[in-house]
């Protein structure tokens, strides 16, 4: 029996399984072993499609990656080539993109590489189509733009998310906060720092012991489902941001609308007319957590014109480094314009942490 079978066979299962305290064991074990299976599919793709270049991966470039991810005919070669200076080929039938497009989004001062991927189908994770090339580029990326179409979304939503899911993606959550430590003996120390109402230690060990751990440390830190411990073991989980882009608005009535712009994580637009393209960029900027700061010499103005374009929570000492990799060697102190000094200016620390728009002048030792 192959593992689509396998697969296939545990789904039956625990769909005619009752969900009650009596199966909740029986469960956390088929859902063991079904994530088991599907990392094993996974796999085996990559070992089957590695190193012959049936990919479609494009060297990363700019300050950050964003990858669009739809069904086919949801309009992300229109929008591709509305906003960047690229041409992705676009039609009125399905499939017309065919591998990977890269575009340059010029956005406040920072080069954003954003990727037109082909459309991907239900069934992707499996190997349909070429859904996996898809979601191994996505894996790479630091947002993910969900492209939908807004007559359809709810429903394309919900089986684009099932997809990057089997394939390990978790869109807009956090990793789960447990510490598992793997050892040559001892058996399995069980702890908690708060009430567990989802799992217990009974439904740990049935986990662990399908996974052939039998001797590690598990600490559970917050009240974490079954799910959520499978993937701190797999460990091959990616958690990344993920903006619901519900696109061809023009064919919606306008409470149509309002009701998917307040959806969380959710902008509306039109690549056909031009509409929501602001908001769009605003959001995708807020998400992909980015500052600008400008630097400035002794006795002259800032240079507004190039910003560093860096990381949320990045420090003085992270601009040196982006500045020149010796700056930090040298480095005296630093005087720092902006909203994340007390005055201005305020004489700084290496550590000192920035914010977006601050003016930097680093003052170098004699």
């Amino acid at each position: 029996m192959g593992i689509l079978d396998r697969i296939a066979e545990i789904e039956a299962e625990m769909k005619r399984t009752q969900k009650n305290k009596a199966t909740e064991y029986h469960l956390g074990v088929l859902k063991a072993k079904l994530a088991k299976l599907r990392s094993q599919l996974i796999e085996a793709a990559n070992e089957s499609s590695g190193g012959k270049g049936e990919g479609f991966e494009v060297q990363k470039s700019g300050c950050s990656r964003v990858v669009m991810i739809g069904f086919p005919s949801v309009g992300k070669s229109t929008l591709l080539s509305k906003v960047t200076t690229t041409e992705s080929v676009s039609a009125a039938y399905a499939f017309t993109t065919l591998t990977c497009v890269p575009g340059k989004l010029n956005y406040r001062g920072a080069t954003i590489q954003l990727l037109d991927l082909p459309g991907i189908i239900e069934g992707a994770s499996q190997g349909k189509g070429r859904g996996k090339q898809v979601i191994a580029v996505a894996r790479t990326a630091d947002v993910v733009l969900m492209m939908l179409d807004a007559t359809k979304g709810e429903k394309q939503k919900e089986l684009l998310t099932k997809e990057l899911e089997t394939c390990g993606i978790r869109l807009n959550t956090r990793k789960p906060n447990i510490t598992l430590k793997v050892k040559k003996g001892g058996g399995i120390s069980f702890n908690s720092t708060c009430k567990l109402t989802k799992v217990d230690e009974r439904m740990v060990k049935l986990i662990m012991h399908e996974y052939k751990i039998h001797n590690a440390e598990i600490l559970f830190r917050e009240d974490c489902t079954q799910e959520e411990l499978i993937d701190v073991i797999e460990g091959n989980r990616i958690y990344m941001p993920c903006l619901y882009c519900y696109n061809k608005a023009d064919l919606v009535s306008i409470e149509e609308c309002d009701r998917l712009a307040r959806l969380p994580h959710s902008v509306v637009i039109s690549s056909g007319l031009d509409l929501g393209f602001d908001y769009l960029f605003e959001k995708l900027w807020e998400y992909l957590d980015l500052i600008r700061v400008y630097t400035k010499r002794k006795g002259a103005m800032p240079d507004f014109t190039e910003p560093m374009v860096m990381r949320k929570d990045s420090s003085v000492k992270d601009a040196c480094h982006a500045i020149h990799r010796t700056l930090v060697q040298t480095f005296k102190a630093a005087l720092v314009w902006g909203t994340s000094t007390k005055h201005n200016p305020q004489r700084v620390g290496i550590n000192h942490v920035l914010e977006d728009e601050d003016v930097l002048q680093i003052i170098k030792k004699n």
